[in-house]
């Protein structure tokens, strides 16, 4: 069965199609109109409009609690018949669909979720459910199946679906053509999909290879035919310039490489997490690989395309992906126009990784590599790029990868007027032993290893370990990649030996880096409410052999 016939199904048997298409059509045209070059529409729009009036909330990554609990797998009384509440036609709950009145369902549950409407960290893409269900949409986005989210929503249940309205919303199309992926990766989500690299492989390579590099995906992986695949670049202003590149046209300009650690702003969240909850995946140190990306510098790109270096000033780079969510809108992201054209920044328009072609999940046929910044800025599946006043209109960029303060919570958040996250802190972690492993000592000592990493092309200079509690510390042997300070993208890998002692370890890692800027100490100074920038110590406890 396919994802249109299923929307569709749904529509007419919630009796919604006809008085909706009005919506439909305006909606269509509304984005048209935004987006008035054809490169950022696509041809399957409709089918996207038509998903987000039935498909649910935008998506939030939620948090696991370290529970190794399968996220995938349903909770079995979510949205099961309860006989103690009364049961409502598809109809009626399609009537509450405004802020007053806020009603969804979900399997065969019926839940009024008016007051959580203000605190949904997906923003305003929860009205996209108004009246309707949310399972398709949950569907695609596995992490809401997870038992805290199943119980909050049951908090909410008001009744019970008739059984004549009951949709089938089973379809697996949209992930039908998933790439294989190696049984290795730490699994967090499957649908999307999202996946730690092992901590003992990540200092088994310097370079990860790109089977077992994290994968971080917010949709379904596009299906792209590199030998069609196609790269607009729009300049906005007086006189809009447009240019057109294959990936073949592409190798008209100088070839780089450029040796970059991508690490996810979530990275150890788990962390944080212990502190006070934070809303996302609970990453513990597996979301950070380290590769030699090939491919084309974007500043000469946008220099072709007419973009004048000498004129930057309050102007941003917009850089959209192929992959589209449920209310069909691509992901897209956007850095400032002076970071793009930074000699130094070494912004790369990147075709392959490892000296072999990009695989499907790290964004064949094309992506963007931004060294030094959180990986959500190395955009994959690339087809678009837009020069322009006006930053990423997305939900990533406008509500989401924002620094804010401890003392900032759900209900005050301000997202417009908090920074986006351009570039990333001082950070280290033990690989190797883990937390909780039994070692044995040789020739009286265990050895440690692990990874550091500063972003902005800072280098790690330091990397220091304690067993006593940062009483004293022992400095680290360091292995690392011969750029220069500034310009240094790459991670660095260290080790140590530390004096066996006593039958229990606890072991600290911290990390200094070319500006001298060191980690903090505890997480509790740096919480913030998306548990992003998690780079406090690195603690770890190991049962040591006697």
């Amino acid at each position: 069965m396919s994802l249109r016939t299923i929307l569709i199904r749904n529509l007419f048997r919630q009796k919604k199609v006809f008085h909706l298409t009005p919506c439909i059509i305006q909606s269509q045209k509304q984005y048209e109109d935004r987006y008035s070059n054809r490169s950022w529409k696509n041809e399957n729009i409709s089918v996207g409009l038509l998903a987000s009036l039935i498909l649910g909330t935008q998506l939030t990554e939620n948090n696991d609690n370290e529970n190794k609990q399968n996220e995938s797998e349903p909770h079995q009384q979510a949205g099961a018949k309860r006989p103690d509440l009364p049961t409502y036609r598809a109809e009626e709950v399609s009537q509450h669909n405004n802020e007053r009145s806020f009603w969804v369902t979900y399997k065969q549950g019926v839940y009024d979720v008016t007051s959580f409407l203000p605190s949904h960290p997906g923003g305003e893409q929860i009205y996209n459910a108004a009246g309707l269900s949310v399972e398709p949409f949950w569907n695609v986005y596995g992490m809401h199946k997870t038992k805290e989210i199943y119980e909050l929503l049951e908090s909410y249940r008001i009744g019970n679906l008739h059984e004549d309205d009951l949709v089938d919303h089973s379809d697996d199309e949209m992930w039908a053509k998933e790439p294989f992926r190696d049984k290795r990766l730490c699994v967090k989500t499957a649908r999307p999909f999202n996946a730690e690299t092992p901590p003992a492989e990540q200092v088994r390579h310097f370079d990860t290879p790109a089977e077992l590099f994290y994968v971080r995906q917010h949709m379904p992986v596009p299906d792209l035919d590199g030998s069609c695949h196609r790269l607009t670049v729009l300049v906005e202003g007086e006189g809009e310039r447009r240019l057109q590149l294959s990936v073949d046209e592409l190798n008209r300009f100088k070839r780089q490489e450029v040796r970059a650690a991508l690490m996810c702003a979530g990275n150890r969240r788990s962390e944080m997490n212990l502190v006070k909850p934070v809303k996302g995946l609970s990453w513990r140190t597996g979301a950070i690989g380290n590769a030699v990306w090939g491919g084309v510098l974007l500043r000469d790109v946008l220099l072709a395309a007419g973009v004048s270096d000498k004129d930057t000033e309050g102007k941003h780079v917009t850089l959209m992906g192929a992959d589209m969510d449920a209310t069909g809108t691509y992901f897209s992201t956007s850095i400032p126009l002076s970071h793009a054209l930074d000699e130094r920044a070494r912004v790369l328009l990147a075709t392959s990784m490892n000296g072999a072609p990009l695989t499907k999940d790290h964004g064949h046929p094309l992506r963007v590599v931004v060294p030094g910044a959180p990986a959500v800025r190395s955009v994959k599946w690339l087809q678009c790029i837009k020069v322009s006043s006006e930053e990423s209109p997305s939900h990533w960029h406008q509500r989401d990868y924002r620094s804010f303060g401890p003392s900032v919570s759900w209900e005050t958040a301000d997202f417009p007027s908090a920074p986006p996250v351009y570039s990333l802190p001082v950070t280290s972690a033990v690989c190797s032993p883990e937390d909780g492993d039994t070692v044995r000592p040789r020739r009286g000592a265990l050895h440690v290893q692990g990874y550091a990493y500063s972003g902005g092309g800072a280098k790690i200079i330091r990397v220091e370990v304690s067993t006593d509690r940062g009483a004293t510390w022992r400095e680290a042997r360091l292995r690392s990649d011969s750029a220069p300070p500034r310009e240094h993208y790459s991670w660095t890998l260290w080790d140590v030996d530390l004096p066996a002692a006593g039958p229990q370890m606890e072991i600290w890692v911290k990390a200094t880096d070319s500006n001298f800027n060191a980690q903090p100490e505890n997480f509790r100074d740096i919480w913030n409410i998306r548990g992003i920038i998690s780079n406090a110590y690195h603690k770890i406890k190991v049962n040591v052999e006697q």
